[in-house]
């Protein structure tokens, strides 16, 4: 992918200067080293029991990064205002553009602490997606998943939880939590890390039409190729040899591949309730 833009200014650059000094340990912090090579997941609840040794959230440096990776994690996030701004005036409503908040190793938000370790997330209590780029390598390195678009697609995922904390569809998830069972819970938890992956794909379909904004050929099959990279199933088959369709949270390599590609060949709102889709 090319972006000809300016960059988003939404971003809390707050590399090199430390977030706390995080410690894990014990089975939380194995349950967040598994969300995050899954990465997406909510981690409303989860981060807050880690325990930050001293300090309070620092602001970074704002605007647009002046290297090249923050650059393009700035690029990225314009594009998805503008593709998320058309969506939302459509609907008659105004979007609230999302910031990101870049650092190393850990830190600090409005849902609590939390290292590197549990991935990229988005923290709807600050309307906040949190990120250390060195995840990209682990998803290269680990996973096979390279490429630019594959690094855009999981921006555009975290983005996807920001629409739906606008839209009000995670509070209906989260006010579910306690009053279902923990199996089907989980069963709630991957529609809606589905209709990220959907919103993700969106995004893509309205991107290509943005003058600033050029796909290339293998974009596409690179996002396709991360999706299936971190399906639940695969994750588990890799980790313990068995796959646990109670335990998934995100749900499978080829749900979350099927889901970005409906989105992208369709471009239409209308076809990402996953909640109530026939498809899962």
């Amino acid at each position: 992918m090319q972006w000809f833009g300016k960059g988003s200014g939404n971003v809390d650059d707050r590399r090199g200067m430390g977030g706390g000094g995080i410690a894990i340990g014990g089975g939380v912090g194995l349950v967040l080293v598994v969300l995050g090579l899954l990465f997406g997941q909510d981690v409303t609840g989860l981060v807050s029991q880690l325990p930050l040794e001293g300090g309070t959230a620092q602001e970074g440096r704002r605007g647009v990064p002046a290297d090249a990776a923050g650059k393009f994690v700035s690029g990225v996030l314009e594009s998805t205002d503008q593709v998320w701004a058309q969506q939302f005036e459509a609907m008659g409503n105004q979007y609230e553009t999302p910031e990101i908040v870049l650092f190393d190793h850990s830190v600090q938000s409005a849902c609590g602490s939390a290292s590197s370790a549990v991935g990229p997330f988005y923290c709807p209590s600050d309307r906040k997606i949190y990120i250390d780029l060195t995840f990209y390598k682990d998803l290269k390195d680990r996973f096979g998943a390279a490429g630019d678009f594959a690094q855009a697609y999981v921006i555009a995922h975290e983005v996807g939880h920001h629409v739906q904390n606008l839209l009000g569809i995670s509070d209906k998830l989260h006010q579910a939590r306690g009053r279902v069972s923990e199996t089907e819970y989980n069963r709630l938890s991957v529609k809606l890390e589905l209709q990220a992956d959907f919103f993700a794909g969106l995004w893509a379909h309205h991107a290509q039409n943005l003058k600033d904004f050029q796909l290339e050929e293998g974009d596409i099959d690179e996002a396709l190729n991360a999706a299936n990279a971190i399906g639940d199933d695969k994750l588990q088959k890799q980790s313990s040899g068995e796959v646990v369709p109670d335990a998934f949270t995100h749900g499978t390599s080829a749900q979350r591949m099927f889901w970005f590609k409906k989105g992208f060949d369709t471009g239409d709102m209308g076809q990402g309730d996953t909640f109530n889709s026939s498809d899962l």
